[in-house]
C-alpha cells in the first residue's frame, strides 16, 4: 500500500508517454503533453518543482525522429540491437521481431535521454534513472511471447511442448513464491555446499559459531574469526571446495571460525542493532579468544558483517579493551556517503515508515529483501528467468551461487529500521561520537589496529568509492585493494583459478578521491586472495601445532558443521512469528 501513491502518477505518465510511440509520426506533436506529465510525475516523487531543459528535449525529439525514420527506411533489413536478449538467430531471421527489438532499443535510449534532460538534484535524477530503467527492462519485447522470436521458434520446434512446460514452471514458482534461478534439488546444505569439515562449538539465540578442522600440521597461534553478513547466509564463503574462501583460509594455516547467523524467527522479533553487536559479534570474539587461548584474534567482516564488526571494534575501543589484532573489511560500508543504487530507496519517509512498522518489533521478510536485491539487476536476476522458465519452458541449470542467492534470511525489524536510519539515511557511524552503541560512543578513528580494506570495481551494492571511504576514518595502518568484477564475483575469486585482476596503491597513501587512488594504482593479474594471504600471515603470530580437537572444555562440540541454523528457511522462520501471535508454539531451530 505504501507504494500506491507513487505508482499511480507513474502509470499515468507511462500511458501518455508510450501511446504516441505506438504511432511514431504523432510523437512530434505530443512533446509538450509528455513534458507536462513527466514533470508532474517527478514533482510527485521529489516533492519539489523541477525544471526541464527545453532545448535539450527538442534535440532529443529531433534525434528520435531521424533515427526512427532510418529504421522505417531499412524495413525488413533491420538488424536487432547488440544485446544478449536479442542475440539468438531467431531474432535476426524474423524481420518483424528484429524491427520490434530495434524500435524498443531506440525508445529505451530516448527515454533515458529524456530523464537525463530533467534539471533536478542528484538523488531525484538517480531515482528517475532507476525508475526508467526498471520500466524499460520490464517492457522489453523479449519478455513477451507475442514478440519473442526465440520462444516462438522453440514452441514451433517442440510442437507446443515448451509452452506446456513453461506453464508448469510458472505454476511451480507461484506455489514456491519465487522465480526459480537454479535447480533447487541439485544442492543440499552440508552435502555439496557449506561442506567444509568442522564443528559448531557455541550457539546462542543469535548465531552458531563454527570451528573448522585444520588442514595443515601447524597453524598460526592467533585464531581467525569471520563475520559474514546477516542479510544472507554465511556459505557464500563456502560454496564448493574449489571456490571456498573459508577453506582457503584454513589451507593457509589459520585456525578459522565463522559466525552462522540464525534465520530470525519469533525469538528475535525484538532484537536490536545493539543486541547483535553485544551478544553476537563481541560474544563471538570472546569465545574465539577463549578457545584459542589468545589475547587477540584476527577478524574479517563481509558487507554488513563488516559494518557490524567495525561497530563492535569501536565499542571495544571505547571500553579500552584490545581483543583484536587485525581486521579485514570486504566490500564494507562504514561511511555511507556513497551507497550507489540503493540510495534511491532511502529517504526520511521510507525510513520513518519502517520505524513505525517495527515500533513494537517484528521481522522484515527475507523474501522481500531478496526481491529488492534481485531488481537491482533485473535483466540478469528476474527477466532472464521469466523468459527461460516460462516462455521457453526451460529448467535453469544447477548453479551454486544462485542456489545461495535464493536461500534468503529475515531480519529483525528493529535492527533493520535502526540500520536504515543511522547508516544509509543519516550516515552517523563515521561521525565520531554521534552514535552510542551498547552504551559506548562510537569513534571509528579509535580503531587503531591494522586493516585490510577490499572493494570491487563494479560493485553495485557497495560502490568502490564507498568501500574506499573507510580509509578516511580508521586510526591504524591500512592497505586498500581493489578487485575486478562485482559484489560477489569480485570477492569469491579463487586464487587457484588465476582469473581477473586486482589493484594495489602506493603503501600508506590514500588520496581523498578513489579516482586519484585508481590513477596511481598498479594492476596485478589473478586473485586478491594472493595479496591478502601474506598480509594475514604477518598478523598471525608464531606457528604452533594444529589442535587435535574442536573447542575446549567449556565450549565443546555441539554438532557437525554447518549446523542447524543455516538450514532454516526464511519462510519457516517467519511462520513462527505468526504462530506466536495466534498462540501456537514457536519452535527453535
Amino acid at each position: 500500500m505504501a507504494d500506491q501513491p507513487h505508482s499511480e502518477p507513474w502509470m499515468a505518465w507511462a500511458q501518455q508517454a508510450w501511446q504516441p510511440w505506438l504511432t511514431p509520426w504523432g510523437w512530434w506533436g505530443e512533446t509538450a503533453q509528455e513534458l507536462t506529465a513527466l514533470s508532474q510525475l517527478l514533482r510527485h516523487l521529489s516533492g519539489q518543482p523541477l525544471q526541464l531543459d527545453a532545448a535539450q528535449w527538442l534535440q532529443i525529439q529531433q534525434d528520435y525522429l531521424r533515427e526512427l525514420t532510418q529504421l522505417w527506411q531499412q524495413g525488413p533489413h533491420v538488424k536487432p540491437p547488440a544485446d544478449k536478449r536479442f542475440a539468438a538467430e531467431a531474432w535476426a531471421r524474423n524481420p518483424l521481431a528484429a524491427f520490434q527489438a530495434a524500435w524498443y532499443w531506440l525508445n529505451a535510449r530516448t527515454l533515458m535521454r529524456m530523464a537525463e534532460a530533467v534539471q533536478a538534484d542528484a538523488k531525484t535524477k538517480a531515482r528517475l534513472r532507476f525508475a526508467v530503467q526498471q520500466w524499460m527492462d520490464a517492457s522489453a519485447p523479449s519478455n513477451f511471447l507475442a514478440f519473442n522470436a526465440e520462444a516462438q521458434q522453440k514452441a514451433l520446434e517442440t510442437h507446443g511442448e515448451s509452452l506446456a512446460r513453461g506453464v508448469l514452471n510458472l505454476l511451480h514458482d507461484l506455489q514456491r513464491g519465487q522465480i526459480s534461478m537454479t535447480d533447487p534439488q541439485a544442492f543440499e546444505v552440508g552435502r555439496n555446499v557449506a561442506a567444509t569439515e568442522g564443528q559448531v562449538v557455541f550457539e546462542n539465540d543469535y548465531f552458531q559459531l563454527i570451528e573448522y578442522k585444520p588442514l595443515t600440521a601447524r597453524v598460526f597461534e592467533r585464531p581467525f574469526l569471520v563475520v559474514p553478513p546477516c542479510i544472507n547466509k554465511y556459505y557464500i564463503l563456502d560454496l564448493q571446495p574449489e571456490n571456498s574462501f573459508l577453506r582457503y583460509a584454513v589451507e593457509q594455516g589459520h585456525r578459522t571460525f565463522v559466525i552462522s547467523w540464525r534465520n530470525p524467527d519469533a525469538t528475535l522479533a525484538q532484537a536490536t542493532w545493539d543486541d547483535y553487536i553485544e551478544h553476537a559479534v563481541i560474544r563471538a570474539i570472546d569465545v574465539v579468544r577463549e578457545i584459542g587461548k589468545a589475547d587477540t584474534i584476527n577478524t574479517l567482516g563481509f558487507c554488513v558483517g563488516g559494518t557490524m564488526l567495525g561497530t563492535a571494534l569501536a565499542v571495544l575501543a571505547a571500553r579500552g579493551q584490545r581483543k583484536v589484532q587485525s581486521v579485514t573489511f570486504l566490500t564494507t560500508l562504514l561511511d555511507f556517503s556513497d551507497t550507489g543504487v540503493l540510495d534511491v530507496f532511502i529517504d526520511e519517509a521510507s525510513v520513518r515508515m519502517r520505524e513505525l512498522q517495527f515500533a513494537h518489533g517484528g521481522l522484515m521478510p527475507g523474501r522481500d529483501l531478496a526481491l529488492t536485491f534481485n531488481f537491482l539487476r533485473p535483466n540478469d536476476l528476474v527477466w532472464n528467468y521469466v523468459v527461460g522458465n516460462y516462455l521457453k519452458g526451460e529448467t535453469p541449470p544447477p548453479f551454486d551461487l544462485l542456489f545461495w542467492n535464493s536461500d534468503s534470511t529475515n531480519l529483525p525489524g528493529k535492527w533493520y529500521a535502526w540500520y536504515l536510519r543511522h547508516t544509509y539515511l543519516q550516515n552517523e557511524l563515521c561521525q565520531p561520537g554521534k552514535l552510542t552503541v551498547c552504551g559506548a560512543p562510537v569513534d571509528l578513528g579509535a580503531i587503531d589496529i591494522p586493516a585490510y580494506i577490499y572493494g570491487s570495481r563494479e560493485d553495485h551494492i557497495v560502490p568502490i568509492g564507498g568501500a574506499y571511504a573507510t580509509t578516511r576514518h580508521l586510526g591504524g595502518p591500512m592497505r586498500f585493494v581493489m578487485g575486478a568484477s562485482g559484489h560477489i564475483a569480485g570477492v569469491i575469486n579463487p586464487a587457484a583459478k588465476g582469473k581477473r585482476s586486482f589493484w594495489t596503491g602506493p603503501e600508506g597513501r590514500f588520496p581523498e578521491s578513489v579516482d586519484d587512488w585508481i590513477a596511481a594504482a598498479t594492476e596485478h593479474k589473478g586473485s586478491w586472495w594472493t595479496d591478502w594471504a601474506p598480509w594475514m600471515a604477518a598478523h598471525g603470530g608464531r606457528q604452533i601445532a594444529a589442535p587435535r580437537s574442536y573447542g575446549n572444555r567449556r565450549y565443546r562440540p555441539i554438532e557437525p558443521a554447518p549446523g542447524r541454523y543455516v538450514r532454516v528457511k526464511a519462510d519457516d522462520a517467519l511462520a513462527t512469528l505468526v504462530g506466536r501471535r495466534t498462540g501456537q508454539a514457536s519452535p527453535h531451530p
